[in-house]
């Protein structure tokens, strides 16, 4: 157990970093160029791991097609929109956004699937969407597009985390990832050809440390969920909150004021109780959620 603990903690860190580092390429290339570097050097890595008893070739022997492709876009959308916000605004607001899944979740699946929503579930949505308030304080400040397009990750991750629910447990694990990936490198190659830049050897470095990264948050939350319960695993996403506020402070001189900081801590309560009595309630896996929904 711990284990597995640490291996979580461990690869929400890595995670941490490696959205550091892609807010570090901001200024130097554009959103588009960073997703296709950042995605390509991942690949190299994940598609060196072979799922137990699968093939990488029948990733498109798909037994949900449709939903696995929405799936897909999904996915790419959150990392087209999920590399803008990080390249526009604080670490930690893009973090209190991107946490808004598990309740979206939690709506959805009462609007969609047709669950029973009991009124401790709903008070958590409700408490979330104060904290939210408290971090983007709309109508007190100018607000940016990052905002919306954090906002957006959130609202495509929910939607991903329901099609999970419906095909997780009947599809592949190669067609799972490997569809995602394989159509995040086509879609952002194609949006990259008319604005490319030559990015710097130092952007290449970054570049290659987002790989590297990538591919052992791979294999660690593999392992993490192998040596404990997901739903013990799944809560050590939030610690994702404190990394960003400790790497924008450092590194980009983003100092979250109070309010900022209790609306942040609002929105980890309010997404981890949702997350653990959705596991309790509804029945389904905490793994899901421990997919990082971005290329």
């Amino acid at each position: 157990m711990l284990k597995g603990l640490a291996l979580a903690f461990l690869t929400y860190a890595l995670y941490s970093w490696n959205d550091a580092i892609v807010k570090g390429l901001g200024p130097e290339l554009p959103v588009v160029e960073i997703v296709f570097f950042g995605t390509l050097a991942q690949s190299i890595v994940i598609f060196l791991l072979r799922p137990r008893g699968e093939r990488w070739r029948d990733m498109f022997r798909m037994n949900h097609p449709k939903r696995v492709l929405l799936r897909t876009a999904c996915g790419i959308a959150a990392g087209l929109l999920g590399t803008f916000a990080f390249t526009t605004i604080p670490l930690a607001e893009v973090y209190a956004l991107f946490f808004l899944t598990p309740i979206l979740v939690t709506l959805m699946s009462m609007f969609i699937l047709g669950e029973p929503v009991g009124w401790r579930r709903l008070t958590a949505v409700a408490v979330g969407f104060a904290g939210t308030l408290l971090v983007v304080k709309p109508g007190f400040r100018e607000l940016h597009l990052g905002h919306l397009a954090a906002a957006g990750v959130a609202v495509v991750g929910a939607i991903s985390m329901i099609i999970m629910r419906m095909i997780g447990q009947s599809e592949r694990r190669v067609s799972l990832v490997g569809v995602v990936m394989t159509g995040a490198l086509i879609v952002s190659a194609i949006l990259t050809v008319p604005v490319f830049r030559l990015p710097s050897l130092s952007a290449l470095g970054h570049i290659l440390a987002i790989g590297v990264f990538g591919g052992i948050s791979q294999f660690t939350i593999l392992a993490a969920t192998r040596a404990a319960p997901a739903n013990r695993v799944a809560p050590a996403q939030y610690s994702q909150i404190a990394w960003a506020v400790m790497l924008g402070s450092v590194f980009y001189a983003e100092f979250p004021d109070t309010l900022s900081l209790f609306g942040i801590a609002l929105i980890g309560l309010s997404g981890l109780f949702t997350l653990l009595r959705e596991d309790k309630v509804a029945g389904w896996p905490a793994r899901i959620i421990l997919m990082r929904n971005r290329p």
